[in-house]
């Protein structure tokens, strides 16, 4: 048998991180999520790298930012930036398939429009774009084999956008048992690697990567009714976020709140929207539960470390605005991340490092004793998953590009501030530990003042030092102290 590690990646799309029970959700259950988060490390400040599909996808993969790998948008609202992955880059089975490991992928890709998981060494099927794809043949055959409904939807529920048309569908009905969903059916295909996988393992020892990407749960909730009805709209309560004004807000924010129609949903509709949320994260939740169960009785629990995390949240409501844009708030950009690594990782532990998606490429090669290459912009998380106490860094950074028109901003989040930078827009700068839910911008306030200056720096000095020429707009602008002739050589000083 092998001495390396087998890794199963298993990630959600777009999920909320207070529906989670061992997050905190008071409501919605996932009892599956929760036991592996008993069983290894709970990573409570994890964030993405950007909060937007295919970015944070392409990071995941490549260990480095976005600004980096070049994939900057959605090709769904694309605006002008590549459609495939430029070729510098090195995705994560360059590497694990010279150790010996054979890579497997299943379910949503997202990274690139004609080149899928295979162009790229990995075993399994293209499903292209943000959504699921119901057209696609092999979940037809699924259909048909198992004597089970093709996709069809009822019921929709829109709002009016601004010109007062419907608004795009936030759920609806999808009449059909669960078995014919697509989160059903992927759980089905990777439980189905993993039997393969397994037989190989035992018998020649060849160890593992397999990634299980769920499409869910991002809008809109196509689900049948057992899944939308699993909780009762009125266990919906106003978010205290929920309280926007938009006031000292980028201007922006209103905007998408205008493009996603929310203040036209009356409380009750937008509570069975919520709902019908919490339903898929439940319905997710039990697939995840079917694919560990497989584990254990493939006998691979010992030897198979176990990542859950998500590309990005969701608003949900939140802030008055759905899905997710150029806003920086936690909602989107705070996600889960659990990891169990048997005979490394210690039950129930937890640590509040502060960690981004684009560790994972380097932590799953630190795992399979890959040399971490020189380069990225991600780091190993190994040294938290011996000890979650271990020295880390003391902020962690995010940016953004654009989704339907270009809008570039960087962030810099500690464990008490955050400072974004929107520099078409007004600037935004929270204290968590008395704002958690990011309502007053406190930008220019003189009380913050000091705060904001070193945050700036610290953030500009970040840039500069990872190649990011977004730096060039800080230090002509803003208040930034950081000792550097490029700086000087900037701002014009001397």
């Amino acid at each position: 048998m092998s001495d390396r590690v087998n890794i199963l990646l298993i990630t959600t799309d777009q999920h909320r991180l207070d529906t989670i029970g061992c997050y905190g959700s008071e409501v919605c259950e996932t009892p599956n999520i929760d036991t592996l988060a008993a069983n290894g490390v709970q990573f409570t400040q994890a964030f993405t790298s950007t909060a937007i599909c295919t970015p944070a996808r392409t990071s995941l993969l490549t260990g480095v930012a976005p600004f980096r790998h070049g994939m900057l948008a959605n090709f769904e609202r694309n605006v002008g930036y590549p459609w495939e992955i430029p070729e510098h880059n090195t995705l994560l089975p360059a590497y694990l398939r010279p150790a010996g490991y054979v890579c497997g992928n299943v379910g949503k890709w997202h990274v690139g429009v004609r080149r899928g998981p295979a162009y790229y060494g990995f075993e399994g099927e293209h499903y292209p774009g943000w959504a699921p794809p119901y057209d696609h043949p092999d979940y037809l055959a699924y259909l048909d084999e198992h004597k089970l409904p093709r996709f069809s939807v009822r019921d929709e529920v829109r709002g009016t956008f601004p010109n007062g048309r419907p608004s795009l569908p936030m759920m609806g009905v999808h009449d059909a048992p669960v078995e014919a969903t697509y989160t059903y059916y992927l759980a089905e295909r990777t439980i189905q690697f993993l039997r393969r996988y397994a037989e190989r393992f035992h018998h020649t020892g060849q160890p593992f990567f397999l990634a299980c990407h769920f499409f869910g749960p991002h809008l809109p909730y196509f689900l049948p009714e057992s899944v939308l009805n699993r909780y009762d709209p009125g266990l919906v309560k106003r978010h205290p976020s929920m309280l926007e004004t938009f006031a000292n807000k980028p201007v922006v924010h209103r905007r998408y709140n205008e493009h996603w129609a929310f203040d036209t949903y009356p409380w009750p509709v937008w509570q069975r929207i919520t709902a019908a949320y919490w339903g898929y994260v439940n319905l997710i939740d039990q697939q995840i539960g079917r694919i560990l169960a497989e584990l254990e009785s493939l006998g691979l629990v010992d030897s198979t470390a176990v990542c859950f995390a998500s590309d990005h949240g969701g608003f949900v409501g939140n802030h008055r605005l759905a899905d997710k844009g150029p806003m920086m708030y936690d909602d989107i950009y705070h996600i889960p991340m659990i990891i169990r690594w048997p005979g490394v990782t210690q039950p129930g532990t937890a640590t509040d490092a502060l960690v981004s998606l684009t560790d994972l490429m380097p932590t799953f090669l630190d795992m399979a004793g890959v040399p971490v290459p020189d380069g990225l912009d991600g780091r190993s998380l190994v040294p938290l998953l011996h000890d979650p106490e271990a020295d880390w860094p003391d902020a962690v950074f995010a940016e953004f590009h654009g989704h339907h028109f270009p809008y570039p901003q960087r962030m810099i989040r500690t464990h008490r501030f955050k400072l974004i930078v929107n520099p078409p827009d007004t600037n935004e700068l929270y204290d968590l530990e008395i704002d958690p839910y990011e309502i007053n911008n406190l930008y220019d306030h003189p009380a913050y003042a000091d705060v904001q200056r070193e945050l700036m720096t610290q953030l500009y000095e970040h840039l500069v030092r990872a190649g990011d020429n977004f730096h060039h707009w800080l230090p002509t602008m803003f208040d930034v102290e950081p000792k550097s002739d490029l700086w000087r050589w900037q701002s014009g000083r001397s």
